[in-house]
């Protein structure tokens, strides 16, 4: 078959060829087909169709012709028509076959033409639905009420509307609520409420409104996208109030005039507490890394409309993720950021809709920099994103981090991960100095991920947080689709790469030039070609230095993909030349033309620091920064700011994160500080330098208008004026309040009219000029530095008329001091009115309440001072105190009372302390915490607290939190009680009471300041050094550098000379005086006399007789020494001592020695040869292994050359022998082994070795707490290794522990032994003494021995151990032992004996044994045997 076809074809080719030959001067060819011809025929009239439908020969599977798709279309929605055509049943020729085969592929073309139709037809109506979705997707749009409901106040009866206009796509549902209940057509009074919905337009309309009406209406609008409401409230206004839930109406929103004002009404409010903040979150400071979280709760329950509440950072929202979790509940709301890094750090922002609007809270949140991952390493870069991303290439751009580490950052390296596979791989070989980087070598349709990390002498930093996923793909090609709008909203979409179909070689690229240029690399950009085909396209680079026509390959070994490419490997200075090829399947375009000259740019600058710094005050931790952008058009990403205590130059990190204004507020600052700024610009060329250092601000809260006073009192009124008192603003502002502004009215109603058009500076103001018989109100204002704040309450009507009572009036001025957990001072000043007679005393009372109006007396008998300190107060425990003042007629008005007073020791308070300065003055002095006084603030303090300090014996200093009240010359006349407290806190007071007792304690101490010593570390001391001089010396406390010294040697004055130094360090208090050499006309009595500043002091030595003597001789000794040094000599003296092998071992060191040095050793003047020399360490040792009395004696050594000679002497003798041999009888006795034991013959032995035995060491054996000697059965005995004892015939009673005591002549070592439970070996029963047995029989001795452990047994014959052979049989068992005798002749009388023993004893039994012959008579008193 497959012949056969090839045959055919061939015929019909030359057939075909044949045809066309003679046809050549025919203008009009007629196509002629073959049937290998049909598919390529049919491409030639096959149609456009667009490039998102499926073609009919793919369609009819025809896989010999190349089809290129570029959208793809499943099959099961087209109809294929298969075509398998039958070649070997043609049987016609000629033009019968051409006939046929033409009208055959025309039915096909007719066929696949209306296939094509159907299909086109069919994606078009599918492409249009799914455009149609695509642009209701489009238009989609969550809820959003565009015109609010808005609040209503209506009378009762009326009608009313409420409407608001909604958008959204799809349309929402809408729900209307009144009070948190859904309303519906069908609820309550269903005719008078109508809910209508017209073109976005909803409303309600309440036709008759009555007081059940008022309340919250809401609007609800849900869709799948989400959801939105909006509110209003509705209030009705009646003519008389209803039965129950009414309040005063308030704030109504029109208001008539006096002149029209109506009657009191009553509105309806059931509204529902809507939630506010309660707890808020403060600046954050996190670490980076770390888990950041923030939280905030609520006064009350969120309604549905407050949730939820949503966080934003820097005002975008934060939606949850992998990362980010949001935690919100009816009460509470909580975010939670894991693994923060940099780029988290900003203003954070909670937003709560309220019904006013929405609530917001911010703070910043802070995040400082990990761990260095090297030592002195920098921090990690931010900001890391992408630009220009193409199918291979892509712009890298990111911060630089806030610090450098120890060295400035010296570059960048740059890594990239694809996603799919996880690993990072490095895409920079070297440091890249800038801020940005062109990555390329990417693979397109991949993601990406990158991150950056900065590199300083110290090594790499910390890597940045990485890129969210980048993916590579060409951005040209959205430019490649055409969009054919047909008719009915149908669209035909045809893409670029079917109309250049019949493209092959690609055309040359167009417009050359460089996107990206810096002072390392050129960014080549250029157009794709136009056409440029359906094949997939690269690019070849080629690069020519200057103008000469010598073009070199640029991009050789790598793909370029897109119309990017970075030249790295470029010359500083040289000027270059591009042009690009396009390059597909079919071929190489030409080169496109040449870019114009080309260089690389000059190196980035780093960005100018910013100028004029500037701070204000903001808080008791933060403070307000200010500064002016750096000049020119240099591009500034933002600002890193930092901050150091002034003084120290430790610079700390504010932000990490670059600010973009020029303005921002530093928390976290200690209160009452002074620090300093600086500013850094942040560029892509890195940080600019450091701007100037701002000034030195102090950080406490910044200055502002005061609170209002309070408590208006009227103290007196004459008829036409009152007098007036208030109490002071709870908060001055910051700033001390300087005077004070009333204003008075006539009626509750009235307006308000200014009394004073100057400041009035007491808390106490005559108001004149008023009408007898009127009542008026007044008010108060404050000011200070900053302005007026505002006005306080207003008081009471004051009826204005002459007061006549005889009763005093009120005291004023009633206020708190030394608040105490179980007392306080309470101060008043005196009433102005005094009634008919003079005050005779004041009476308190106190109230344990609030609220509470039951006030007891405080004090039983009148107060006759105007202050009074309250004491036995209840920890804890709520007070209110009033003062009243007494006079004859009786017991006048109670002041105002005081505020709530909680009993209580704040924590930070601090006592007045009494004490002498460093010029002996005596002082009292008072310090408050550091964040208390502000720059207005001042120190009062005051004697018996009314008194002034009289200026002319104390004087006062404050300075910063303290204040010093100094007496000039404190006397008597100085006793008293002293108050102080802080003007603008008076709750910060204390008080002292200088009594004669401290008054002499502290003159006494003054005395001591004026009048000091100089301390003494250390008194005289008498070296004598090893060259022979003698340094005398003493050492007091450290002296000024203005200290003098006077020596005086008998009476004497001494100064330093040649032979005599006298020396004074003042730093450390040391005085000397070297004597080289010491002589004669030096004993004497040396006192040296010290005077620094006042103090001063005197220390004298004695050095006479013999101590002077003493010295001397050392001295001279010394000296000698020195000179014998030239020569060799012994390091070290002779010396001895014992081994722990019991050895006596006596040695010297000797130095300095040449090849004819000698050591030599004597004993008693005659040689000693055993001697061992080491030359390495010079150590010379003689050893005696058992050390008697011969041992004893005088040693001596002597080494000597020409040089000299040295001699070293030990005698061990007397004493010193005493000591030895107690020595060596101390390590005898701790190298004593365990006591063992021995069994013997006729007992047992107790013995104990030793490495060596001395007579000198004492051994005593005790049992029981008994000495052995004093036994007669123990014998002890010793020899040169071993001590012991004997114990013969042991019984029971010898069972217990024995000891062995071992006395060295100072100590006692002892060593025991156990042997209660032990039994010696002994033999039970069955030997007689003397047994008879006749010749020739055998004789059978037989016995039973005992003993723990078992013992072994021995027969003897007249004292020779007996073997077991003939004509002996001895047979052994555990509890028994015989022998037996054989055929027994009468050389086999004699003694026999069986010893048996054990480690714990034995015993030894005879038996005689006689044998007699035949005839003779055995002898008497023995036992016959056989």
């Amino acid at each position: 078959m497959e012949t056969r076809v090839m045959m055919r074809r061939e015929q019909e080719e030359e057939a075909s060829q044949s045809s066309h030959s003679m046809k050549l001067s025919s203008h009009s060819r007629k196509k002629t087909f073959a049937s290998s011809d049909e598919e390529p025929s049919y491409a030639d009239f096959y149609p456009i169709i667009p490039g998102d439908i499926m073609s009919a020969k793919e369609i009819l599977n025809i896989e010999s012709t190349p089809c290129h798709k570029t959208w793809y279309v499943p099959t099961p929605h087209l109809t294929a028509v298969p075509m398998t055509p039958t070649r070997e049943k043609w049987t016609m020729f000629g033009n019968e076959a051409e006939k046929v085969e033409v009208a055959v592929l025309r039915n096909q073309r007719a066929l696949r033409s209306r296939v094509d139709r159907v299909a086109l037809r069919t994606q078009a109506e599918e492409k249009a639905a799914y455009n149609l979705r695509y642009l209701e997707l489009l238009s989609q749009r969550a809820p959003d009420f565009s015109i609010p409901l808005r609040a209503h106040c209506v009378w009762e009866g009326m009608s009313v509307t409420l409407a608001c206009t909604l958008q959204g796509c799809p349309p929402p549902h809408v729900t209307w609520y009144k009070d948190g209940v859904e309303l519906s057509v069908g609820s309550a009074q269903p005719w008078n409420r109508r809910l209508r919905q017209e073109f976005g337009l909803h409303t309600l309309e309440i036709r008759r409104c009555s007081a059940e009406d008022a309340g919250e209406y809401r609007v609800v609008a849900r869709s799948v996208l989400g959801e939105a409401s909006t509110f209003c409230t509705l209030l009705v206004n009646s003519e008389s109030p209803p039965a129950g839930g009414l309040v005063q109406p308030q704030n109504i929103q029109h208001k008539q005039n006096d002149a029209n004002r109506i009657t009191e009404r009553w509105l309806v409010l059931p509204l529902e507490q809507e939630a506010s903040f309660s707890s808020l979150f403060p600046p954050t400071w996190v670490k980076e890394g770390q888990e950041l979280r923030l939280s905030c709760s609520f006064t009350s329950p969120l309604l549905p409309f407050q949730t939820p509440p949503a966080w934003f950072r820097d005002g975008v929202r934060l939606c949850p993720s992998g990362r980010v979790e949001v935690m919100s509940s009816s009460m509470s709301t909580v975010v939670v950021i894991k693994h923060v890094h940099k780029e988290h750090e900003g203003v954070y922002t909670l937003r709560l809709n309220t019904r006013d609007g929405p609530q917001e809270h911010s703070a910043f949140v802070y995040v400082k920099d990990a761990s260095a991952v090297v030592p002195g390493g920098p921090a990690s870069p931010l900001g890391v994103q992408g630009s220009d991303v193409n199918l291979d290439y892509l712009f890298l751009s990111w911060a630089p981090p806030s610090a450098d580490g120890a060295s400035p950052v010296q570059g960048y390296y740059v890594e990239r991960c694809d996603v799919a596979v996880g690993k990072w791989e490095r895409c920079n070989a070297s440091l890249q100095k800038a801020c940005y980087f062109p990555v390329s070598g990417l693979r397109g349709g991949t993601s990406y991920r990158f991150r950056v990390c900065a590199v300083n002498q110290a090594g790499a930093g910390r890597w940045s947080k990485p890129t969210a996923p980048i993916l590579t793909s060409d951005p040209l090609e959205p430019s490649r689709t055409m969009v054919v709008q047909a008719d009915r909203g149908r669209q035909i979409i045809i893409t670029k790469d079917e109309l250049e179909g019949e493209v092959k070689v690609p055309h040359p690229p167009t417009q050359v030039t460089s996107s990206q240029v810096s002072n390392t690399y050129l960014v080549l950009s250029w157009s794709e070609p136009d056409p440029r085909g359906r094949e997939p396209l690269t690019y070849y680079v080629e690069r020519s230095v200057g103008d000469r026509d010598r073009w070199e390959m640029a991009s050789l070994g790598t793909v370029v993909s897109s119309p990017r490419y970075p030249v790295l490997d470029l010359q500083q200075g040289a000027q270059y030349r591009f042009r690009m090829r396009s390059v597909n399947k079919y071929g190489v375009s030409e080169p496109s033309d040449p870019s114009e000259l080309l260089s690389l740019g000059p190196p980035p600058e780093v960005p100018a620091p910013p100028h004029s710094v500037l701070v204000f005050r903001d808080s008791d931790s933060s403070v307000v920064l200010h500064w002016q952008a750096p000049p020119g058009d240099q591009e500034v990403l933002g600002y890193y700011l930092y901050y150091s205590l002034s003084g120290s130059k430790q610079w700390n990190t504010i932000n990490n994160k670059p600010i973009s204004n020029t303005q921002f507020t530093a928390h976290g600052l200690q209160t009452q500080k002074e620090y300093v700024f600086r500013v850094k610009s942040v560029g892509r060329a890195g940080n600019s330098v450091y701007s100037n250092e701002s000034t030195t601000i102090r950080v406490k809260a910044a200055i502002r208008a005061p609170s209002p006073p309070s408590s208006i009192s009227l103290l007196m009124c004459s008829g036409s004026g009152m007098v007036l008192s208030w109490r002071a603003p709870a908060c001055d502002g910051g700033s001390a309040v300087r005077g004070y502004y009333l204003d008075q009215r006539e009626t509750d109603q009235g307006p308000w009219r200014e009394v004073n058009r100057k400041a009035v500076e007491k808390r106490l103001y005559e108001v004149c000029n008023l009408t007898s018989g009127c009542s008026y109100q007044f008010r108060v204002l404050a000011a200070n530095l900053v302005g007026l704040g505002g006005p306080s309450g207003p008081s009471q009507a004051f009826l204005c008329e002459e007061w006549t009572m005889a009763e005093p009036g009120c005291p004023y001025d009633l206020e708190p001091r030394e608040v105490r957990s179980d007392s306080l001072l309470l101060r008043w000043e005196p009433p102005l009115y005094l009634g008919a007679s003079p005050l005779i005393g004041y009476q308190l009372h106190v109230s344990q309440d609030d609220q509470s109006e039951s006030w007891t007396v405080l004090n039983d008998e009148l107060i006759t001072d105007t202050f009074y300190k309250a004491s036995g107060l209840k920890t804890g425990q709520t007070y209110r105190f009033r003062v009243s003042a007494v006079n004859q007629a009786g017991v006048g008005g109670a002041s105002l009372p005081t505020e709530l007073i909680t009993a209580q020791t704040q924590p930070g308070t601090s006592e007045v302390e009494a004490g002498v300065d460093q010029d002996g003055f005596v002082f009292l002095s008072y310090e408050v915490p550091d964040a208390a006084p502000s720059d207005s603030s001042r120190f009062l303090w005051s004697r018996n607290h009314r008194q002034a300090v009289d200026a002319g014996r104390a004087t006062v200093q404050d300075r910063d939190n303290r204040s010093v009240l100094t007496f000039r010359e404190a006397s008597k006349e100085d006793l008293g009680l002293y108050s102080v407290e802080l003007s603008d806190q008076p709750s910060l007071s204390s008080s002292y009471n200088l009594t004669d007792a401290d008054l002499e304690r502290l003159t006494e101490l003054s005395w001591q300041i004026r009048n000091p010593l100089v301390g003494l570390r250390s008194g005289w001391q008498v070296e004598v050094r090893e060259d022979g001089g003698v340094r005398l010396w003493l050492q007091t406390e450290p002296l000024s550098a203005d200290a003098e010294l006077r020596l005086i040697l008998n009476d004497r004055e001494i100064t330093s000379t040649s032979r005599r130094q006298v020396r004074l360090d003042r730093a450390s208090g040391v005085v000397e005086v070297l004597l080289d050499p010491l002589e004669g006309e030096d004993q004497g009595s040396y006192t040296a006399q010290l005077r620094d500043g006042r103090a001063r002091n005197q220390f004298t030595l004695l050095l006479v007789d013999h101590m002077f003597h003493q010295t001397l001789s050392q001295s001279r000794a010394n000296r000698r020494n020195i000179q014998k040094k030239t020569g060799p000599y012994f390091l070290e003296y002779l010396s001895w001592e014992v081994t722990e092998e019991c050895e006596l071992v006596i040695r010297c060191k000797v130095t300095n020695l040449n090849k004819d040095s000698s050591l030599k050793w004597f004993k008693d003047g005659a040689p000693l040869t055993p001697t061992v020399y080491d030359p390495s360490s010079g150590v010379s040792t003689l050893s005696i292994p058992q050390v008697t009395q011969a041992a004893a004696g005088s040693y001596r050594a002597q080494v000597a050359d020409r040089r000299g000679e040295d001699i070293s002497t030990l005698d061990l003798l007397d004493e010193e022998f005493d000591k030895l041999l107690q020595q060596l009888s101390k390590q005898c006795a701790l190298s004593a082994g365990p006591v063992q034991v021995q069994g013997m013959i006729d007992g047992l032995r107790l013995y104990c070795s030793l490495k060596f035995y001395h007579t000198h060491l004492k051994t005593t054996w005790t049992f029981r707490e008994r000495r052995l000697e004093q036994d007669p059965r123990a014998r002890p005995g010793s020899s040169m290794d071993t001590v012991w004892v004997d114990v013969s015939n042991p019984a029971d009673t010898d069972r217990g522990n024995y000891t062995l005591e071992l006395f060295d002549g100072q100590d006692t070592h002892t060593r025991h032994l156990d042997l209660s439970g032990q039994e010696r070996a002994k033999v039970t029963k069955g030997l007689p003494d003397a047994v008879a047995i006749m010749e020739g029989k055998s004789l059978c001795l037989t016995c039973f021995i005992d003993g723990d452990p078992s013992p072994t047994a021995c027969w003897l014959r007249n004292g020779q151990e007996l073997s077991d052979r003939p004509p002996f049989s001895i047979a052994r068992q555990t509890a028994s032992s015989a022998i037996t005798i054989s055929n027994v002749s009468t050389e086999d009388s004699g003694k026999y004996s069986i010893q048996v023993r054990n480690q714990y004893g034995g015993e030894t039994v005879n038996v005689t044994v006689s044998v007699y012959r035949m005839g003779e008579q055995p002898p008497a008193h023995t036992v016959m045997m056989g």
